[in-house]
Parts: C-alpha cells; sequence; structure tokens
C-alpha cells in the first residue's frame, strides 16, 4: 500500500496521480507499479505501445 511522508497509508482517494505522456490523462498509482513509480510514464500498454 502506498504511505504518505509520515508512513501512514493513503486511501484510495489519496493516491498519487501522473499524466500520461501519450493520451495527457491523469491515471493513479497501481500496486504493481509500486518499486518503478517515479518512471512510469503511460497510463496502460497501449499508449506506451503508441508513443
Amino acid at each position: 500500500m502506498v504511505k504518505n511522508a509520515n508512513g501512514k497509508r493513503l486511501e484510495k482517494s489519496n493516491l498519487p496521480q501522473k499524466i500520461c505522456a501519450t493520451c495527457r490523462q491523469p491515471f493513479s498509482w497501481r500496486k504493481k507499479w509500486a518499486r518503478d513509480w517515479a518512471n512510469v510514464k503511460y497510463c496502460s500498454d497501449r499508449c506506451r505501445d503508441t508513443d
């Protein structure tokens, strides 16, 4: 689970968001991206393959 700076668990409505580099839509943090969130640029495989 994502934790904030104080080490407390974030609620689903408070998850970090980014903007997709291809479709420019916002997308939220997902558990499968936990180790690599800093490098995530695309919201989906489809957007990643398009760019």
